[in-house]
């Protein structure tokens, strides 16, 4: 049965639970039907959620488009787990066989060798250079042509590809993915004919060299040599796969995303496949041809009441879709029974690696690979399927049909789906573009986390903040935004965490270790009606049903994270001396299990019964220390700002910590130990000042400012009698002070230039008025001092002599006002 053009086919909702187990009133929008439909596992008596997540094809590092798509793969998963109670059971495969891996591998073998054989930057290299180069530019940018000058390529880029350069497409309408990759291959072309211009004159060495120029340099001596390589030994490919698997699980443990359940990998399924792909073939759905590989027949599987093309049938025909899915390796054949019909089995040629067959030696085509390893761990249904959205056709299209021709029985139509929900990861774009290996624009992973352009958290944060299934694009207002959140959150569980631990100095947000405390003030806390208390417990009831209602809605996150912003918000506006330790302490580790739940915190599970996430507390070894010396601090700034005046007897305060910089101190804590130390005998040596009060204040605020900050600790000062609240120093606070430093610089140097203006103006008026005009181009002046003739004895013009007045007056004041300051 032919799929509409346009139209997908007649989505089969999952059996229904009987009355016995209530399921969550979640719905999923599934690509298969292109809207929301009611989340129904097909164990669902067990709860038991069957995922198969297509993994990476590893032969380069992960970009932060993966990231997008796996650590959004693992904030549904965890909602799925801790916030809905399903039992998820996740696998993912790595796909360590395909096209671009043989490629890549093959071309990286041959580029060792060709580097070993040449260890100097001689003339067979340079010949070599200028071929590949000119192969590059024949098969990348046509318009070129024949290149024999690599001094002339720039200029001949910018006459053929001004408007690429500049933004704008050849064709006059918007710029896409391809101008995207004219602009890599223009960039890959200068760098080359620059590096080989500079070899003409000895100016550049052989390693760099070869950076500059291995681009070009790569498919060239693939296309030379490619086929004469061993692939019978597998090393010059696993040895690619399994160092940039091992990266890529480091990458996703470094984003916080959960290992999956189970792993599989394509070369350990060689038999698997082969047993798959001849089960197709007796079912009536594959077909083999003269060189032993195997195609899906298209028009048997739909002649048979099958659907093709489930997901995008309206891209059943875009062969640009096809052909980058049957990979680089693979060449059009005559004899496909339909030009849709994709490799099942691919026969091996010289070069590539393959197995044992039926047909012959080969290797798997690229989609049956996930099919086979999915039926294999997950059987003839799942509950999910999920991966990128460029994967939907014909990646994820040609999986559903091969599987559903392998679980039918032959000559009758499928009676079941293969997969019952599948979601799309959306893709992460810079500047319009899907982040993408082949375009070369992206920022791998572990450059962004090194460098510190994102955090775990903050990557996680963004993500978040838009929803799974559609694009996200990387902005500064996207970046603002999550920063925006991320502070927001820090500091409601700064604020919360202290007013629960210290809630036994307190009764009704009231402090009672204060000496202006009164048996009154404590009466009427413990007797006013709480109104604070009252609108939290509200905003916090009002918060669960809405987060609930967003999760339930196909993961609405966006709209989690702005409930939990507001209720934050409902919370920073209330009276704090009217909440107890209780309302805040559940409202605080309501967020805190839903961050946990999101991943943004660490492996914490949410059910811990804590509040916060890493990073809102100081560091352990500095809690001995820094909280007797805040403590301390807290005391002396309240003698010294009091009425009753700061006395001698008050330095004394700082006596109970000269023990803690005593005795044995773990290295961790000797910064800490240092600043305790420093402090108090700076206090105690107070004991001669004429202006205690102020110098104690003095000390108290280096404390805060420079001599605790400047390791990561910051002292809160708070109105009344709170004592400062001790918390990290957070990104946020670094830009505070940043800010207002710049702000004080701009300050003082404008109090500068003005001061350079005024002595720069004063300055003018040293010069009397009576001599300013004595100069040789003139040779008559009256009795002021004004020029009346020039230096030929000629009258000068009235127009100028009355020109000449106004300045003789501008001088005349300016030197009496000096005059008069200088007197």
């Amino acid at each position: 049965m032919a799929t509409s053009a346009r139209q997908q086919p007649a989505w089969v909702a999952p059996r229904q639970p009987d009355g016995s187990v209530q399921l969550p009133p979640l719905n999923i929008w599934n690509s298969l039907t292109r809207s929301k439909t009611a989340f129904v596992p097909v164990n669902w008596e067990s709860k038991v959620v069957k995922w198969y997540v297509c993994g990476p094809t590893v032969y380069n590092d992960a970009h932060l488009g993966h990231a997008r798509n796996y650590v959004t793969t693992d904030i549904i998963r965890r909602i799925m787990r801790d916030f809905f109670g399903y039992k998820v059971n996740l696998v993912m495969n790595i796909t360590d066989l395909d096209d671009k891996i043989i490629l890549r591998g093959r071309q990286q073998h041959l580029l060792e060798s060709f580097v070993s054989d040449n260890t100097s930057l001689n003339d067979s290299v340079l010949k070599t250079a200028r071929a590949a180069l000119q192969s590059y530019i024949t098969k990348n940018l046509p318009l070129l042509g024949s290149k024999e000058d690599p001094g002339a390529i720039s200029a001949e880029v910018i006459e053929h590809y001004e408007p690429i350069i500049n933004g704008r497409s050849l064709d006059g309408g918007p710029p896409g993915d391809k101008e995207t990759k004219v602009k890599m291959h223009i960039n890959t072309v200068q760098a080359a004919a620059k590096a080989i211009e500079l070899a003409q004159t000895n100016s550049i060495m052989i390693n760099p060299f070869l950076s500059e120029t291995q681009d070009i340099l790569l498919p060239y001596l693939d296309a030379m040599y490619g086929s004469s390589v061993d692939a019978d030994d597998h090393s010059i490919f696993t040895k690619l796969t399994q160092l940039y698997e091992a990266r890529f699980m480091e990458d996703m443990r470094n984003l916080n995303c959960l290992d999956p359940d189970e792993i599989t990998r394509v070369t350990e399924y060689g038999q698997q496949i082969v047993d798959f792909v001849k089960k197709i073939q007796d079912n009536g759905f594959a077909y083999v041809t003269s060189d032993g590989s195997v195609y899906f027949d298209i028009k048997a599987f739909e002649a048979a009441e099958n659907h093709y093309a489930r997901l995008e049938p309206w891209n059943r025909n875009d062969f640009d879709l096809i052909a980058d899915g049957e990979g680089a390796l693979t060449k059009e054949t005559s004899e496909k029974r339909s030009k849709p019909d994709f490799a099942l089995w691919k026969s091996s040629k010289p070069g590539e690696p393959s197995w044992p067959s039926p047909w012959g030696r080969g290797r798997p085509g690229w989609h049956i690979e996930c099919s086979a390893m999915a039926s294999d761990k997950l059987g003839g249904q799942m509950d999910i399927h999920s991966g990128g959205i460029d994967l939907a056709f014909p990646h994820h299209d040609n999986e559903l049909a091969q599987s559903e021709a392998y679980w039918t029985q032959k000559n009758k139509p499928c009676d079941h789906q293969w997969v019952n929900y599948f979601m799309h990861m959306g893709h992460l774009s810079i500047q319009g573009s899907k982040m993408s290996k082949s375009l070369k624009n992206f920022i791998t992973i572990r450059e962004a986390l090194n460098r510190g352009e994102w955090t775990p958290r903050g990557l996680r944060i963004v993500f978040l903040l838009g929803n799974w299934k559609d694009g996200i694009e990387i902005t500064d207002d996207m970046v603002k935004a999550g920063s925006a959140w991320e502070d927001k959150v820090n500091n409601f569980f700064i604020k919360a965490k202290d007013m629960v631990e210290n809630h036994s100095h307190t009764i009704g947000g009231v402090q009672l270790n204060g000496p202006s405390i009164s048996a009154r003030d404590v009466h009427q806390a413990r007797n006013e009606p709480r109104v604070a208390e009252q609108e939290l417990v509200h905003a916090l009831d009002k918060a669960q049903k809405e987060l609930h209602g967003a999760l339930c809605d196909s993961f609405n996150t966006p709209l989690a994270m702005a409930t939990i912003s507001e209720l934050i918000s409902v919370f920073n506006g209330l009276d704090k001396s009217g909440l107890s330790a209780k309302s805040v302490g559940v409202t605080a580790k309501w967020v805190t299990s839903l961050v946990n739940t999101f991943g943004l915190n660490g492996l914490a599970s949410p059910e811990e019964d804590t509040i916060g996430w890493s990073g809102v507390s100081i560091p352990d070894t500095a809690k001995p220390y820094v909280y007797p010396l805040a403590a301390a601090r807290d005391e002396l700034r309240r003698k010294a700002r009091s009425d009753e005046g700061f006395s001698l007897q008050d330095l004394g305060i700082v006596k109970q910590l000269e023990t803690l910089s005593t005795g044995d101190i773990q290295k961790e804590a000797e910064p800490y130990a240092k600043v305790v130390d420093k402090f108090t005998r700076d206090i105690t040596s107070l004991g001669g000042s004429s202006s205690l009060a102020k110098d104690v204040l003095q000390l108290c605020d280096r404390l805060r400012d420079f001599d605790l900050w400047d390791r990561g600790i910051y002292l809160e000062d708070r109105d009344g009698n709170q004592p400062a609240l001790v918390r990290p120093v957070t990104k946020e606070l670094l830009a505070a002070r940043e800010e207002k430093e710049e702000k004080d610089r701009q300050k003082q140097k404008a109090k500068e230039d003005s001061q350079k203006e005024a002595a720069a103006k004063a300055d003018q008026g040293r010069q009397s008025h009576m001599d300013m005009f004595k100069a040789p181009e003139y040779s008559a002046w009256d009795d002021d001092g004004v020029p009346i003739k020039d230096v030929d004895g000629e009258e000068l013009p009235k127009s100028r002599i009355k020109k000449l007045k106004k300045d003789w007056e501008r001088q005349k004041k300016l030197h009496e006002k000096w005059v008069k300051a200088n007197s």
